[in-house]
C-alpha cells in the first residue's frame, strides 16, 4: 500500500471539481472524454449519487490524489471512475481505492462488483486480476466506446 499517510473520505459537493479535473487528465491521457463520461463527470450528484451510487476520494493531507465510484447501474454496481493524480501514480494507491470499494461493497451485501476496462492499459488490468477478478463476456450495450473487457469480482 501507499507509504505515505492516505485517508479514503465519501464524496462531499466541495470535491466536485477534483472528481472531474482526475478523471478528465487520465481519459486525455489515454483516450478521449466520451459523451458519457462527460455526462457523469459533470453531474456527479445526478449521476451517481442520487441514483444509489457512491463516490470516495483519496485525501493526502489536504489534496484530493484519487477517486474512485461505485456507479448503480440497477442489477449491478460498477467500479468505474477511478483515477490518480500524476505524481501519486505507481505507488499503489488505486489497488488501495479498488480494495477499500470491495470492502465497502461487501459490508453493503452485494454479490459482486463489475468494471469495464481496456486492454491497453495493462497495469491495471494486471491489477484486477491480482485482486481477483475474473473477465467476463463483454456486451455490445456497454456504456464506454473504449471497453474492450467487462470484469467481476464476487464478493
Amino acid at each position: 500500500m501507499p507509504n505515505f499517510p492516505i485517508e479514503i473520505i465519501p464524496f462531499e459537493n466541495q470535491y466536485a471539481q477534483d472528481f472531474y479535473d482526475l478523471n478528465a487528465e487520465w481519459l486525455r491521457s489515454y483516450f478521449y472524454i466520451e459523451p458519457y463520461d462527460e455526462m457523469v463527470l459533470s453531474q456527479p450528484k445526478k449521476y451517481i449519487l442520487d441514483s444509489g451510487g457512491f463516490i470516495f476520494l483519496a485525501k493526502h493531507q489536504e489534496e484530493i490524489v484519487g477517486v474512485v465510484s461505485l456507479i448503480n447501474q440497477k442489477t449491478y454496481f460498477e467500479l468505474s471512475k477511478m483515477a490518480v493524480k500524476p505524481n501519486f501514480r505507481g505507488q499503489k494507491l488505486g489497488e488501495k481505492l479498488v480494495l477499500f470499494c470491495l470492502e465497502f461493497g461487501k459490508k453493503q451485501g452485494w454479490k459482486s462488483i463489475t468494471l469495464y476496462s481496456n486492454r491497453k492499459l495493462i497495469p491495471a488490468i494486471t491489477l484486477y486480476h491480482k485482486i481477483g477478478f475474473k473477465e467476463v463476456e463483454l456486451e455490445k450495450t456497454a456504456n464506454y466506446k473504449r471497453a474492450d473487457i467487462k470484469m467481476i469480482f464476487e464478493l
